[in-house]
């Protein structure tokens, strides 16, 4: 074992312990591993050039750690409980970590390939346990829509360019195609619909995943939204959410029929 694989498992072990009534499923149970991530001058559009360094989740950054286990058990709670066929069209265990900190920027928070989540311990989304599921979760959707022969860019592509052709990036417009509430600060657009971030409908795809996910719980929780369901907006609402429904969820869709 590697030096810093053992300070790794020296920070988890000194977080905090929960009580459960059942055994939590550890990183190892889920498959998932952690590693630091490489030195690099990243690209990113339309945030410009960004210096990555490897950091681990150690130390100052140890609570990272402890997010991130939470939010893989929290993920594969919800995919466990969708009973997918067999074999399942969604990947969610078996994911590599790689840690590094941005120099001087807060971005990107997470990028993902050929299953591999790069995540910034400096990212803006990073702040939170509930801001690293989502962020994890959305960068998972990258990893299965890759594996799926870039299924967005084939199925959601001719609607994703209408929508951008009628709005552009005013954010009023596409309020009612935004999967997510998540918008870039320095633009003031929503995420899906950001321009200069590689492919956009890859985005929009993602946010849609994490839309799917959100109502999904919230129905099981609480058997009932307190927002509108997605699916019951404009049609190219309803086509893109029938679409990755039954492309990677095996069809299951609690949110009640509009």
């Amino acid at each position: 074992m590697r030096l810093w694989q053992l300070v790794v498992l020296a920070a988890f072990a000194s977080a905090p312990a929960r009580a459960t009534a059942r055994p939590t499923p550890t990183l190892d149970d889920l498959a998932v591993t952690i590693a630091p991530g490489a030195e690099e001058t990243m690209d990113g559009g339309y945030r410009g050039a960004i210096h990555l360094v490897p950091q681990l989740p150690v130390r100052r950054y140890k609570q990272h750690l402890v997010w991130v286990t939470k939010a893989w058990v929290d993920i594969d709670t919800f995919f466990t409980g969708l009973d997918l066929p067999d074999p399942a069209p969604y990947r969610w265990r078996g994911i590599a970590m790689k840690f590094v900190r941005s120099v001087g920027k807060r971005t990107p928070s997470a990028w993902a390939s050929s299953w591999t989540i790069n995540y910034n311990v400096e990212g803006s989304l990073m702040t939170s346990a509930a801001g690293v599921r989502e962020t994890l979760f959305h960068e998972l959707f990258h990893l299965n829509d890759e594996q799926h022969g870039d299924w967005s860019g084939k199925t959601l592509a001719t609607d994703y360019a209408a929508i951008v052709k009628k709005c552009g990036t005013k954010p009023a417009c596409l309020a009612p195609y935004a999967p997510n509430d998540t918008k870039v600060r320095a633009s003031g657009t929503y995420y899906a619909f950001q321009p200069n971030n590689g492919s956009g409908v890859h985005e929009y795809a993602a946010e849609l995943a994490v839309r799917y996910w959100k109502e999904q719980r919230e129905v099981t929780e609480t058997h009932k939204l307190s927002h509108p369901a997605f699916k019951c907006g404009p049609p190219e609402n309803a086509r893109a959410w029938r679409a990755l429904v039954g492309e990677f969820f095996g069809g299951h869709d609690a949110v009640p029929a509009c």
